[in-house]
């Protein structure tokens, strides 16, 4: 790991990495965080699992500044909301997620809010900028959009196709930077 990403346990559970995920210098990963193998989390996200947990599927893609949250349980009915991210999701820049759950192949879009309880389900897409209010589901194959998100169309077959390209680009990017990084003096421990 590169000495510019906070991994620390808090209340007794620790950050769990596979050792194939790429953790990209300026992350800051607290709790009970699970990373799955080959996903990736770039430079200055933030994951906190202090109240609840987070889980990240495998070769799932975190971009640049996310930040991740969840929400504790009430005590009155000990149901809270975790974060649950499957595999193969890709995660826009500077969206922010919270409690909420993305099924495996899920989108959601540079600096898209995602709230309690809702669902992207898979081949699924919450477009950038989009609000995703408490509760909501995004059904297989629909893009929703706007503050607060609605149904716009359908997703077309190349459509579905673009996002899985978007996964494998961004797993071998994941070991492009890593080995960058390694080559330019940045300390790996």
């Amino acid at each position: 790991m590169h000495q510019d990403v906070t991994i620390a346990a808090i209340h007794g559970k620790a950050p769990r990495i596979h050792p194939s995920a790429f953790i990209a210098p300026g992350c800051r990963i607290i709790g009970d965080v699970e990373i799955g193998p080959e996903a990736s989390v770039w430079y200055n996200c933030v994951l906190r699992g202090d109240v609840n947990r987070i889980v990240i599927g495998a070769r799932s893609n975190i971009q640049d500044g996310t930040v991740i949250h969840c929400d504790s349980p009430d005590p009155r009915t000990i149901q809270g909301f975790p974060t649950l991210i499957g595999d193969d999701v890709l995660v826009g820049h500077m969206a922010m997620l919270h409690g909420c759950t993305l099924e495996d192949r899920a989108f959601v879009g540079l600096g898209a809010v995602v709230m309690n309880g809702a669902v992207i389900e898979g081949n699924g897409m919450l477009a950038a900028g989009a609000l995703l209010t408490p509760g909501k589901r995004i059904a297989s194959r629909q893009l929703w959009g706007g503050r607060p998100a609605v149904y716009m169309r359908g997703l077309t077959d190349m459509a579905i196709h673009e996002m899985q390209l978007g996964v494998a680009h961004y797993v071998d990017n994941a070991r492009a930077h890593r080995a960058a990084l390694a080559n330019n003096g940045a300390s790996e421990d």
